[in-house]
């Protein structure tokens, strides 16, 4: 069941080594990856929040040097034989994702009949760091966060060579992420573009035409009519969890190109793009026009079926409300592109995601790309992932593939979603994700910076620092005690 509480970024921690995929808390629904199901609220937590699943567990990611090998030998190789065979053993969390994959092995085997997948439900943030250093029962596969991916890049195969022939057609943005020192460590798994949810009926019955915005002024201005009509009501999300607020910063970042680190690792906070950022999230409060609740706990849930609050920034898996938590107002709600910064500016930025990665010391890994590349690149394969199945009747609705012939806006996976009125919304969020600028690889302290930046933020909302305070206080302090101390 769901609960209606999250925490915080232990509280994150905590979900992830115990949570399973499917039968989430409400806390884990934010985790993602971030989960969820559709069809049963479980893994709601677990496709969006990809990024901060990972997040929420380690400051300074793992602490585990592998030894320095050449480029050539890191680089994993697909196997050459005609009907190559073997065993191999994929780690997946519990819940409904493993689910998911373990329907389709009966499908990859159909094209590899004589490779054995055993697939195993495993806490993987608890278990995979001593399974590395020890380098003991490795597994083949392991789906991971992106967040992970460059701490643990040292044992994993550079997939360059194998995702040749595909990577000019996966999401810029999801080849920049797994990318470290001009070598892919990960097979890219989901999209999770920002969109702008909005509560139609509401915003219709006060004459606002929700679908004219256009720019973060524009939904300013609407947010300032609907609540000139509706007095009390405070139109806009804002995020109370520190952890949650920090991601969803970067969901903003992402749409003007940047993000905390650059591809070096190196901070870049100090920036024109967060304080544009920053100014915007400030204004939000000052105006008095956000609801300042944590995501979906029950302050948000009872503002967004009262009608006070109207506008939800955030990533696709927001689709996971209006389906499971939100009865009074189902049916009301909608999504669009995020707004732009600027006019002509990109109208969505990525919150969130994972992707599969080969560990070096896998006995049978080069077996374990062939399973990836059905799954990911194969139609068979990714329509057995987001299509309707036992698990997702009407597919899986809360994040899109990262594969860009898959996400054709045109040729749906899942269907269109009741609970958002019967929209497509499909096709709203494959041509948002199309407009997702290139990004950098998530540092290994992001999880850290949370206890400045993100604490940060919350004391600008509550009026005690600028934004200008909040850049330079935060910068100073995640460069000494975070990127300083690697």
């Amino acid at each position: 069941m769901v609960l209606l509480t999250l925490a915080n970024a232990s509280a994150l921690s905590r979900c992830d080594s115990g949570r399973e995929r499917g039968h989430v808390t409400k806390e884990c629904h934010l985790h993602h990856h971030a989960p969820r199901r559709i069809a049963s609220p479980r893994r709601i937590a677990a496709l969006g929040l990809s990024a901060a699943v990972v997040l929420g567990l380690t400051a300074c990611g793992p602490d585990i040097t592998a030894p320095a090998e050449s480029s050539s030998s890191s680089k994993l190789q697909a196997p050459s034989e005609d009907s190559p065979s073997g065993e191999i053993t994929i780690w997946d969390r519990s819940g409904d994702l493993y689910e998911v994959f373990d329907a389709a092995i009966a499908d990859f085997n159909q094209v590899y009949p004589d490779i054995t997948v055993n697939h195993e439900a495993v806490d993987i943030d608890a278990k995979l760091q001593n399974t590395l250093i020890t380098g003991t029962d490795v597994p083949d596969g392991v789906f991971l966060d992106d967040a992970k991916i460059a701490g643990l890049s040292d044992y994993m195969w550079d997939l360059s060579d194998v995702l040749a022939p595909y990577v000019d057609d996966i999401a810029p943005q999801k080849v920049d992420v797994n990318s470290v020192d001009g070598g892919i460590y990960g097979v890219p798994f989901d999209s999770n573009p920002g969109l702008l949810y909005y509560n139609a009926t509401a915003l219709e019955a006060q004459g606002i035409d929700a679908t004219s915005i256009e720019t973060y002024d524009d939904l300013l201005a609407a947010a300032t009519e609907y609540q000139a009509k509706v007095p009390g009501s405070q139109p806009i999300h804002l995020e109370q969890s520190p952890f949650l607020g920090q991601l969803q910063l970067e969901m903003y970042a992402s749409q003007l190109g940047t993000s905390l680190a650059d591809e070096n690792g190196d901070l870049r906070l100090d920036s024109d793009e967060y304080r544009q950022i920053l100014g915007f999230l400030d204004t939000v409060q000052k105006d008095g026009l956000g609801t300042r609740a944590e995501y979906l706990g029950p302050t948000d849930i009872a503002s967004l079926e009262n009608g006070n609050e109207v506008f939800y920034p955030w990533a696709i898996w927001f689709s996971f409300a209006p389906q499971q938590l939100l009865p009074e107002t189902s049916g009301d709600w909608r999504a669009m592109p995020l707004p732009a910064f600027e006019p002509g500016g990109a109208r969505s930025g990525a919150m969130g995601g994972s992707s599969f990665a080969l560990p070096k010391d896998g006995e049978n890994s080069e077996l374990a790309w062939l399973f990836y590349k059905f799954l990911m690149f194969d139609e068979a394969g990714y329509t057995a992932v987001w299509g309707p199945n036992d698990v997702y009747p009407d597919g899986l609705n809360t994040s899109i593939p990262s594969y860009q012939p898959a996400a054709d806006s045109s040729k749906p996976l899942f269907a269109p979603v009741e609970a958002l009125g019967g929209q497509d919304l499909w096709a709203v969020a494959t041509e948002a994700g199309a407009e997702i600028p290139r990004s950098a690889p998530i540092p290994t302290w992001w999880a850290g910076a949370v206890d400045y930046l993100g604490n940060d933020i919350q004391r600008m909302l509550d009026g005690e620092l600028t934004p200008d305070d909040v850049i330079e206080k935060s910068t100073a302090d995640i460069q000494s005690n975070l990127v300083d101390r690697q």
